[in-house]
């Protein structure tokens, strides 16, 4: 199943909508003749909500870290591994199909010009592990496949329990043959996330993870 985050925007529509609504049946009850009531102005409420909102709103962006690969070299080569703000990419595990070693490799995202990381095994499809530094209570990979592909991702804690797991059946293809190939974003949470791994690809398919977004222990503790 796919994790969908909640939409602060959305809930900011529904926060200006609920106290519109309030504020109008409010007008509906007028003041009993000689007497003095004091009514709270609802426009004061409306504008703390939404403030309050979008202080939050940046301080999670605040927190977010991304690793995109823009610092990469698409050069058709494997590598072992790949190192980007303290996360470690490395396969999951040694290939079954053969005593080759498992590599990795970038792959270019057109026209957009963008970089994805991906297992470079592709008659025999390996996960591809992104170790974070210090734990994670959120992580979002966005990521591209060939069409038809399923992707997965899941979560993992220092012992290696499974902690969560989302995932698309098939990867989104284009709607015309010069479309871009779509990008998609699985999203995991946990208390204490060590490692992810995406998978999903069969013999003869791929998936890029484009981006990877994470929100750290530290970051969320606070």
């Amino acid at each position: 199943m796919i994790s969908y985050q909640y939409s602060v925007v959305g809930l900011e529509r529904d926060c200006v909508r609920s106290t519109s609504r309030s504020a109008a049946a409010g007008l509906r009850h007028s003041r009993a003749p000689g007497k003095s009531r004091l009514h709270p102005r609802p426009g004061f409420f409306v504008i703390f909500v939404f403030l309050l909102l979008i202080s939050t709103r940046f301080a999670l962006a605040q927190s977010e870290v991304v690793v995109d690969f823009e610092k990469a070299e698409v050069t058709g080569r494997w590598i072992e591994s790949w190192e980007e703000k303290g996360v470690v990419f490395t396969p999951a595990h040694a290939p079954t199909r053969s005593k080759a070693k498992a590599k990795l490799m970038f792959f270019p995202h057109l026209p957009s010009g963008r970089k994805g990381i991906l297992s470079a095994m592709a008659d025999d499809p390996i996960p591809v592990r992104a170790r974070l530094p210090s734990g994670a209570t959120s992580v979002t990979l966005v990521c591209w496949g060939s069409t038809g592909c399923p992707a997965r991702l899941t979560a993992y804690d220092r012992e290696g329990k499974q902690l969560d797991q989302a995932s698309l059946g098939t990867a989104p293809a284009r709607k015309a043959p010069g479309d871009p190939i779509p990008t998609f974003e699985l999203t995991v949470k946990a208390t204490n996330i060590a490692y992810v791994e995406f998978s999903g690809p069969r013999a003869g398919e791929f998936l890029a993870a484009d981006e990877i977004r994470f929100v750290p222990l530290a970051a969320a503790s606070k």
